[in-house]
């Protein structure tokens, strides 16, 4: 195992990595901005060092000051968390060429899955099942894109080669919207990514979305974890995920979970890593791969009993991994709810100093958050400042334990989302399980509309 490993992030993935390495006796570095001096894995931490002023590209997007960091104090490793530089080919390379271990898979494996048109061909020949779509990137002629789309059937998604997190994407209702579509994806996708390279799918009109969660190791192991359903989204962001996921049954769970280990081993894939798919009508698509840890991996963990931020560690360190597929137990439901300084209702970012915090707690409840009273929430980052975990022998139960916990939560002086949550749970929707990804925006939008019609937003509906 490694004697010290540096957290190259921050906020409540840098605190749970901390506590990861703590219980295996492992040193923690952490680095940080000239704004997240009084962050709590910071003050925890055993060395820290600040790379940089509060701009992200900066400081956490910053290759070289980074690697310094880790060279000044004598670390082993570098964990990158999920976010930032967690998916840089370039900064697994160059961390492993200065010395360290990266803590993740190695740099060919994260571009081969960054780049959506290559990791689609890798999954089609590991036999993982995949949208219908172009195999292959766009050409130039828009003649040919428009007989493409009329093979594949209207309507079709134009997607950004080189990217995700729903940027560089558009849906062409009938193949002549095509010549007003593509220029301007191709320029969203190169002002995002770098990238304009183009390709196009089938667009599913009513699909869940179903991951897989995988844990390979570098001796030719590799097991899954079962799945999760993240399709209550806003703007292709992910608002509350579950696991298992509602209505997928065991004998989809074994055939898709054992095709993406045989990716895994196809591809010599190392650590953790999350398979997405698109699931409608009982059949599984593929989309994209995650090859880092993901936000919600703490319910996976909840009802497999597994850390997954130490099997990365005992990984990357060299070790084999510990737990067999048929060692892996699903035990109940779990319930993650995103805590982000946002308005509810507006979803404007909404930084300040917490006056006072107060952590829910009771039997199955779980909250990873690095917030304290009296820490200041800085303005330069992304708004997530917690995750709200609720495990219960059923869903049922898992949904009134986590309505419990955001009851009891206090955070005075700084506006959350909770109250969004806490609707969100109480509509039929959700109770019923299996909401398809466009669920919850149609919910906004038919809510807004009664809202504007009868006052101010009600959290309880």
């Amino acid at each position: 195992m490694f004697e010290k490993v540096l957290i190259a992030n921050r906020g409540e993935i840098a605190l749970r990595i901390l506590r990861a390495c703590r219980e295996l006796g492992v040193s923690v570095v952490a680095v940080h901005s000239s704004a997240d001096t009084e962050l709590k894995h910071v003050r925890l931490a055993d060395e820290s060092v600040c790379i940089g002023p509060p701009l992200a590209d900066q400081s956490y997007l910053n290759i070289p000051s980074i690697i310094a960091a880790a060279e000044v104090t004598g670390a082993d490793a570098i964990h990158p968390g999920y976010g930032f530089l967690a998916e840089n080919a370039d900064f697994a390379e160059r961390a492993e060429q200065s010395g360290f271990t990266f803590i993740g898979p190695p740099a060919s494996a994260i571009q081969t899955m960054g780049d959506k048109v290559q990791a689609i061909k890798a999954m089609k020949a590991a036999g993982v099942p995949t949208v219908p779509g172009s195999d292959g990137v766009l050409g130039d002629n828009m003649e040919d894109i428009m007989r493409l789309a009329e093979r594949i059937g209207p309507p079709v998604l134009v997607k950004a080669a080189g990217g995700g997190g729903g940027r560089g994407m558009r849906v062409a209702r009938a193949a002549d919207e095509l010549p007003r579509i593509i220029p301007l994806t191709r320029g969203e996708a190169q002002a995002a990514f770098g990238d304009p390279r183009l390709y196009m799918e089938k667009f599913l009109t009513r699909p869940r979305h179903v991951e897989f969660q995988v844990l390979a190791d570098a001796h030719g192991s590799a097991i899954h974890l079962g799945e999760r359903d993240c399709s209550m989204q806003r703007r292709h962001q992910k608002v509350i995920e579950e696991a298992p996921a509602p209505s997928i049954g065991e004998e989809a769970r074994e055939r898709i979970g054992a095709l993406c280990v045989q990716a895994c081993l196809d591809m010599g894939y190392r650590g953790a890593g999350t398979f997405e798919f698109l699931y409608q009508d009982g059949e599984f698509y593929f989309i994209e791969m995650n090859t880092r840890l993901q936000v919600e991996h703490p319910v996976t963990e909840l009802i497999t009993g597994i850390d997954i931020v130490q099997e990365q560690l005992r990984v990357a360190a060299g070790e084999p991994l510990g737990i067999r597929q048929e060692d892996i137990k699903f035990s109940g439901h779990a319930i993650e709810c995103r805590i982000n300084a946002e308005h509810p209702e507006t979803f404007a970012p909404s930084p300040g100093t917490v006056g006072l915090w107060h952590s829910p707690g009771g039997p199955g409840v779980r909250v990873d958050s690095h917030l304290y009273t009296g820490y200041t929430v800085p303005p330069y980052y992304d708004s997530l400042v917690g995750k709200v975990i609720a495990w219960g022998s059923s869903r049922s139960a898992a949904i009134a334990r986590m309505g419990l916990a955001l009851n009891e939560m206090v955070t005075e002086g700084l506006v959350t989302n909770v109250p969004l949550h806490q609707a969100i749970l109480a509509t039929e929707g959700f109770a019923a399980g299996g909401a398809d990804i466009h669920f919850l925006e149609k919910w906004l939008e038919s809510n807004n509309e009664s809202q504007a019609a009868q006052g101010p937003f009600n959290p309880v509906l």
